[in-house]
């Protein structure tokens, strides 16, 4: 079990002082930064070193390894969690493990990205604040509608957050990425790119399709090792493989980079509403424009006829992919250094930080105690 952690130097915000103590919950599936697949992990990553860099105190409740400049490490498991996104047995177990490990914190607030973990913010002293990476409609809807009382919400996009207007909103906090770390190069080579995993919602068979009407190769590299992701790439994905489709795999960090800067257009062909979609802002990074359908969050993040093409239709995506091939690489790079880079997305956060703390209550002292509750009930 991870050691009682200790006390972080400097004063809480309620002192006085612009910094902020935060406790930063992320998933439990992969590490922070994960090596290959893990958009959530990649964002709470550069989000936490961003936090720091602005003076605010960290203390990161993750699973693995230390990877993140956060100055308070706590490892809520020794080795990411495995099994499918969202099963329930691995949430609740890293749910009741952060619960022991913030109890013990003195913080101003808990950032949580993770799915069970906000059950826990009920009777906390301080305010939490949820990212919803996820769809919020349904039966995720419905959860977060639950505790409306106990956390309040950020959105990735107003095209996620009006589907659920109702929800304890903060405001719309785009992803966003190290720029400068992502390679940025004009010439392009003929093949069109598919990152994301092999799922119905993402379509790499609608991929497949409209780089082949397009007269383009294309290259698959995307995770795809749970049985839905399996059963539908037997079924969608394997019969229409040919000799100008590549199937990758999963690309780690730096395959990756090297896949977005070479390809001349990055298909996004979504059968979904998409919260956000960080592929897209990690392709026009490296000057390569999108081609996509209409989907969620698609319309805020590309910038339509100018950092790539967007349509209403999968049998638009060819089209789309030959006029996205014309556009200018660098609209494509200037476009994700105004808008989703990590430093528009901390100065975000931290705007809803110092909102979800100036409209908290008063700390109502001490953690409650297990005796304490049982007296209570």
């Amino acid at each position: 079990m991870p050691a009682s952690p200790a006390a972080l130097p400097g004063p809480r915000a309620g002192s006085g002082s612009s910094s902020l103590r935060i406790a930063m919950v992320a998933p439990p599936y992969y590490a922070v930064p994960p090596p290959a697949y893990g958009g959530i992990e990649s964002v709470v990553a550069d989000l936490v070193d961003g936090l720091v860099e602005r003076g605010h105190h960290l203390t990161l409740v993750a699973a693995g390894r230390r990877g993140t400049r956060a100055q308070r490490y706590l490892p809520a498991c020794d080795v990411p969690r495995s099994g499918e996104l969202g099963e329930l047995l691995p949430e609740l177990l890293h749910a009741a493990r952060v619960g022991g490990l913030l109890e013990q914190l003195d913080i101003d607030l808990v950032h949580d990205h993770a799915l069970a973990t906000p059950l826990l913010a009920r009777r906390r002293p301080v305010p939490t604040l949820v990212t919803a990476h996820g769809p919020v409609t349904g039966e995720s809807g419905a959860y977060y509608r639950a505790l409306r009382d106990t956390v309040r919400l950020v959105g990735l996009s107003d095209a996620q957050r009006g589907a659920a207007a109702d929800l304890p909103w903060v405001g719309t906090v785009p992803n966003g990425v190290r720029v400068e770390t992502y390679p940025f190069r004009s010439d392009k080579e003929p093949f069109a790119l598919f990152l994301g995993r092999f799922h119905p919602q993402k379509a790499p068979h609608l991929a497949i399709d409209a780089a082949r009407a397009a007269g383009l190769p294309l290259v698959l590299a995307g995770k795809c090792s749970e049985p839905l992701e399996q059963e539908y790439f037997r079924r969608e994905v394997a019969p229409r493989l040919g000799p100008d489709v590549t199937v990758f795999g999963v690309a780690d960090a730096g395959a990756k980079r090297d896949l977005l800067q070479r390809a001349c257009c990055l298909l996004f062909p979504i059968c979904w509403e998409e919260p956000f979609g960080l592929v897209m802002i990690e392709a026009m990074a490296c000057g390569t424009p999108v081609a996509a359908l209409r989907r969620g969050a698609v319309p805020e993040v590309v910038v339509d006829g100018v950092t790539g093409v967007v349509v209403d239709a999968a049998a638009d995506l060819p089209a789309a992919v030959s006029a996205a091939r014309r556009l200018c690489a660098l609209d494509c790079r200037t476009h994700v250094e105004a808008s989703f880079s990590t430093a528009a997305m901390t100065a975000g956060y931290e705007a809803a930080y110092r909102r979800v703390v100036a409209d908290a209550e008063p700390a109502p002292g001490p953690w409650p105690q297990a005796a304490a509750l049982g007296a209570a009930s």
